[in-house]
């Protein structure tokens, strides 16, 4: 969700705006993926290397985190939306752990679409923390060496119990992945919208979803025979 401080200094307003205006859009958003269909929604909020940004703008963007949760967890419950925090999280102050644990309680009965929300999460960091689970059970003579493949690391990720990733979008003209999903992503269509974050809605989630439609997805096969698969279908 890339944008949200471009946005504000555009308008001459501090970054701290930008940010409460991209909630307007997370909201927007979790509602078209509801009409759409969608069962599995991650949004990137907060990077494992947003720590670098300047301590006030970080700082704005906890007590953010802790606010949205609290009005937001209400709402989510009542259309059908589970809700899901993933990333390291032991590095929040205790307030946000404790309210990232009872919003994640509040909607666990749900099973509309899951929304998943990246705070203090890195691709790498997920590997990682993979990889060390992987290495525990070995060291406790759980697994051994020959059983390590990928479904079995892929057990250990974050977002496991979740379908694939069919499409990642990024907002905010930047066209790189920035450390997310790197392990999920592996498959997925990019699609980088030139829209900021606050101004992204329905028709540039509508483009998304169109480039989308009209891609091949072939993991590997030649496109004749993706083709002959969907005649066969």
């Amino acid at each position: 969700m890339d944008g949200n401080g471009r946005w504000a200094e555009a308008q001459g307003k501090p970054r701290v705006v930008g940010h409460r205006a991209g909630v307007k859009s997370v909201r927007e958003v979790v509602r078209l993926c509801r009409e759409a269909g969608v069962g599995s929604l991650t949004l990137f909020a907060f990077s494992s290397e947003n720590w670098n940004r300047p301590p006030r703008e970080v700082a704005l963007l906890m007590r953010l985190f802790i606010t949205v949760l609290r009005r937001e967890v209400k709402l989510l419950k009542k259309n059908n939306v589970r809700l899901r925090v993933i990333g390291d999280t032991q590095a929040f102050e205790p307030k946000l752990q404790q309210r990232i644990l009872e919003a994640e309680a509040e909607t666990a009965d749900c099973d509309g679409l899951t929304l998943n929300v990246a705070a203090n999460y890195g691709g790498r960091w997920d590997i990682v923390q993979a990889t060390r689970q992987v290495a525990l059970q070995l060291q406790q003579g759980e697994l051994s060496v020959d059983q390590i493949d990928e479904s079995m690391l892929q057990r250990f990720m974050c977002l496991s119990e979740q379908p694939e990733m069919d499409l990642l979008i990024r907002t905010g003209g930047e066209e790189r992945i920035s450390n997310f999903l790197l392990w999920q992503c592996a498959y997925s269509e990019l699609f980088f919208s030139e829209a900021l974050w606050p101004d992204f809605a329905d028709a540039a989630f509508a483009e998304a979803l169109d480039a989308y439609a009209s891609r091949q997805r072939r993991f590997g096969k030649t496109g004749a025979q993706v083709a002959d698969v969907t005649v066969a279908q």
